[in-house]
């Protein structure tokens, strides 16, 4: 969850920021590929939980058909978003490859924030 708060304020300040260089259209595409992003990480997040619910032995394990569907249908929905904002929108593509990468950063930096808890 944490992730995801910090994607949040990272794609604030950048949009705010490609707004003022690169013009609206530009910051949207940052908010587009965040978007995409955090809804990978909150699903990815669901995943986890359904799986580590079913290996525990004592957990009630919740249906894995509604949430692989939900899965597939969020993937379709990110592939229709993605063809739809690059087509209408006119900014730039590095603002949308960016809000994509910046889910992977966000990880990144939690990771390494939960290495160094166990080392210290």
């Amino acid at each position: 969850m944490r992730a995801l708060r910090l994607l949040a304020v990272i794609t604030a300040v950048g949009a705010l920021l490609l707004w003022w260089k690169l013009g609206w259209q530009s910051a949207v595409l940052l908010l587009v590929g965040s978007a995409i992003s955090g809804s990978g990480l909150w699903e990815w997040l669901r995943l986890m939980t359904a799986v580590m619910a079913r290996m525990d032995d004592g957990g009630q394990a919740r249906p894995m058909v509604m949430l692989l569907l939900g899965f597939f249908i969020r993937l379709a929905a990110t592939v229709a978003l993605l063809y739809v904002s690059l087509k209408v929108l006119n900014g730039s593509v590095y603002a949308l490859a960016a809000g994509l990468a910046l889910g992977v950063f966000s990880l990144a930096i939690e990771g390494l924030r939960l290495v160094k808890a166990w080392t210290v």
